[in-house]
């Protein structure tokens, strides 16, 4: 009986502890570890968000930039840092890809991490040389099906968001195109843009100087609505390849044993960042859209984005050297 009420008392303090913590998080500086290198979509929301989270929270957001092995080296630094709320990940869904990509990673995202809040979504727009001889979307499924293996497609690289969006469309699309990875999305726009690839899909966001510019024809977004950035290019369903859609997304995560009361406090922060008028707007002028939802319901839609890349890489059969 001794020793239950020295188990109960234990557990007691141990909850006043957690919600002491919580009551005072944060009172000092926090690191937002960015697995990416700086100057993408990742790093700069990050940045946005960190500012605007100091602000509100009254101590500082910092932004670190942990790139190195599809996004591995920092996550891997966060799955292992000191659950107390001061060391959090922005991710993407280069981490739910890197669940089957990867096997040998030192974490595993829905066991070692834990969903805070989602923070937006952008959709994607695929693009070619303006030499190859496709008008539309249509034209250039059948000038692909006409020269199987002729025909190339750029990506940032292997297992990136847009490698697999290009794999998948090759899957609905029933195309056979090469892949040419590169180190990064600058990189393969050259390329496309010099005409030594034909395709490719990347950001909306990235890609409308091109576009606008007459470098490089749009051909379909990939998302369900056209995007206010390209209002006259039709959606790859519009085009006439049905279900298809991908997206680039970002999130927050932090250690798998974070208090629930930081992560509440956390996801509600962030909420109020998206709520604010000024942020909408810079949403809307580079093509993304806010996302809400609970930690709960974060994680569900991590568990689903998972599942969805698991199949478009054992179809295509991907590989990460």
């Amino acid at each position: 009986m001794l020793f239950k009420r020295i188990l109960l008392l234990g557990f007691a303090s141990l909850l006043l502890c957690v919600g002491a913590k919580a009551q005072t998080y944060p009172n000092r500086p926090v690191r937002i570890i960015v697995p990416f290198g700086p100057g993408g979509p990742a790093d700069i929301f990050a940045r946005l968000l960190g500012q605007k989270l100091s602000e509100q929270l009254k101590q500082p957001f910092v932004v670190e930039n942990k790139p190195g092995a599809g996004a591995v080296i920092g996550t891997v630094e966060v799955a292992r840092a000191e659950p107390d709320g001061y060391t959090l990940l922005l991710m993407s869904n280069t981490h739910t890809a890197n669940e089957t990509l990867v096997s040998k990673k030192g974490y595993t995202l829905l066991k070692d991490l834990a969903p805070i809040a989602p923070i937006n979504a952008a959709d994607l727009v695929i693009v070619i040389n303006p030499n190859v001889r496709a008008k539309n979307l249509s034209e250039f499924i059948a000038l692909a099906k006409s020269k199987p293996k002729e025909l190339n497609y750029a990506s940032s690289g292997v297992g990136t968001p847009y490698h697999l969006a290009a794999e998948n469309f090759k899957a609905m699309s029933g195309t056979d195109l090469v892949h040419v990875p590169h180190r990064g999305s600058g990189e393969a726009r050259t390329s496309v843009i010099a005409g030594h690839v034909q395709m490719m899909i990347d950001s909306v966001t990235t890609m409308v100087p091109t576009v606008v510019g007459g470098q490089m024809r749009a051909l379909a977004v990939t998302g369900k609505a056209r995007s206010a950035l390209l209002p006259d290019v039709p959606t790859a369903e519009e085009a006439g390849l049905k279900g298809y859609e991908a997206t680039i997304w970002l999130g927050l995560m932090a250690p798998a044993a974070t208090p629930r009361p930081i992560i509440d406090l956390l996801n509600s922060e962030v909420r109020k960042v998206q709520a604010q008028p000024e942020m909408k707007e810079l949403y809307a002028k580079q093509g993304t859209v806010a996302l809400e939802m609970s930690p709960d319901e974060f994680g569900e839609y991590i568990k689903a984005d998972i599942a969805k890349w698991a199949k478009v890489i054992e179809t295509a059969r991907i590989k990460v050297d």
